[in-house]
């Protein structure tokens, strides 16, 4: 997948013409320092573009018409630095599409105690003109985020780069193309979805392909390319000896490499950043993907096993959100329990499918057999996962509305080895613990595909909720089973009272 330019958030700052062309002058200036500030604090994933001073109706509402038609903005912060008359925003806010964050701050960090004076409060007044422009935010019924200090403390520019980041994941997700291989996995309930829906709601546009399309690229890979492929293996993995060139496994290799080339073909031919595939619907395919899977995965394309379009496209927009980010992220399932001794575990993994970017480690390329899909022994590779704090969310159709499912975890090193567990694994320890977890994630009805990542929080995943106006629960350290009951309950509530009033 090419990786997109760095996305841009733009920079706007409300004043008014009543000040005067000289003070508009200082305005600007100092406007402008603020967004260098943010910029230059290295903090920040997004590019802080800064606009022209906004002093009028039609001058916001052009920039915001902007702002929705340019693809690499993914969001405006809008600052107040004197006094806007909010009236003026009532058209521009009217028509944004952007997620909107709502920045009030000050360039002067300290009062100047001994020489302040009108001058000085006439030009500073953010305390002033933001709390007019939080009213008619609010007056409109505006989704924003709101944060409050000064520019230049670490915990404010944190708190925009998370924004920064669930806004360009929520970008990536309006203009996604993702490509099912197959339908899902028969008599599977919880990967079935609304796909209409989920376009009008996320933008995601999700179509079905034979599997013998795919196919017929796999045949057409020429040999070099293959043989480019085997190399890169050989120089990234720990090769099994039987897959090495000269080993009674080699061919396997090949057809894997095979598989990947095609694969990429397609999903870049068709301008996809997601797929699926599924086991049960393979086509003339001699192997399930497996390498070429966890390949893609860690090049930013999402991906669901099983047809799950919904987890793969939560993957896509989950890996947008984290990139350059220290960590990785990957599709993710969760498989069995270790209830003690010592803390309760849970180990996740997949048939093959778990993404590189987790590991921990060299991961070892290897062969086994798969005792579902009735085909040849797929490769994969195996490693265990890094460990450290982590996020586990599922996206979940539950008839009326989409929901989030997420769990705050650690993810920890297994307790032993695992000689003989032929696939990528993770274990983790969730928040507040195994039996809260489990017992709150299956009365939210939590699919049992989910998307872990290092690399983004539940502070991201929360404003990206709010972005796409979708119910998110989230079971952390403060969760208890009533209470996460209790919160569903009104939650029901208000989604079909909210509905309602649409």
């Amino acid at each position: 997948m090419s990786s997109a330019a760095k996305p841009q958030v733009w920079f706007l700052t409300g004043s008014q013409h009543l000040y005067g062309p000289e003070t508009l002058d200082q305005v600007a200036g100092q406007s402008q320092q603020i967004q260098r500030m943010l910029t230059d604090s290295g903090a920040i994933s997004a590019e802080i573009v800064w606009q022209p001073v906004l002093t009028d109706s039609p001058a916001i509402r052009d920039v915001l018409l902007k702002a929705n038609s340019d693809p690499s903005c993914v969001g405006v912060i809008a600052w107040m630095h004197t006094f806007s008359p909010a009236k003026m925003w009532i058209t521009g806010l009217d028509v944004l599409r952007k997620p909107l964050l709502h920045l009030h701050t000050q360039l002067n960090e300290t009062l100047p105690w001994a020489t302040i004076d009108m001058d000085f409060m006439n030009l500073n007044q953010a305390a002033h003109g933001d709390r007019e422009f939080g009213y008619i935010q609010s007056r409109l019924g505006v989704p924003r985020k709101t944060v409050a200090g000064h520019a230049s403390d670490p915990v404010l520019t944190r708190r925009i780069d998370e924004w920064a980041r669930a806004a360009t994941g929520f970008a990536h997700l309006r203009s996604l193309k993702l490509a099912r291989f197959g339908d899902n996995m028969r008599d599977v309930a919880v990967t079935e979805g609304d796909k209409v829906e989920a376009e009008l709601r996320f933008g995601v546009s999700v179509n079905t392909y034979g599997v013998n399309d795919l196919v017929d690229l796999v045949v057409d890979v020429a040999d070099d390319e293959i043989d480019l492929l085997v190399a890169a293996y050989a120089d990234s993995y720990r090769l099994a000896p039987e897959l090495a060139r000269g080993g009674e496994r080699h061919e396997s290799l090949r057809y894997a490499a095979r598989i990947e080339a095609g694969l990429r073909r397609f999903l870049t031919e068709g301008g996809f950043g997601a797929f699926t595939s599924n086991f049960q619907d393979l086509g003339g395919l001699r192997q399930l993907p497996g390498l070429a899977v966890q390949r893609l995965m860690a090049d930013g394309y999402g991906f669901g096993g099983e047809g799950d379009w919904k987890t793969s496209a939560l993957l896509a927009a989950v890996k947008a959100m984290g990139a350059g980010a220290p960590g990785g992220t990957s599709f993710m399932e969760d498989y069995t329990y270790h209830f003690g001794p010592g803390t309760p575990k849970i180990l996740g993994a997949h048939m093959l499918e778990v993404c590189p970017s987790i590991a921990t480690g060299t991961p070892s390329c290897e062969i086994h057999p798969l005792g579902i899909g009735d085909r040849e022994d797929p490769v994969r590779l195996v490693f265990d996962t890094e460990p450290g704090p982590a996020v586990v969310v599922g996206l979940a159709d539950v008839g009326d509305r989409f929901r989030l499912v997420a769990n705050e975890i650690e993810v920890v090193p297994p307790d032993e080895p695992l000689p003989n567990l032929p696939v990528a694994r993770a274990v983790w320890q969730p928040s507040p613990s195994l039996q809260t977890s489990a017992e709150c994630w299956l009365t939210a009805g939590g699919p049992h595909h989910t998307v872990l990542s290092q690399s983004v929080g539940s502070a991201v995943l929360k404003d990206f909720a709010r972005m796409a106006e979708t119910e998110l629960v989230l079971i952390d350290d403060d969760t208890t089973t009533d209470a996460f009951a209790d919160r569903l309950r009104w939650n029901q509530a208000y989604y079909r009272l909210a509905g309602g009033l649409h």
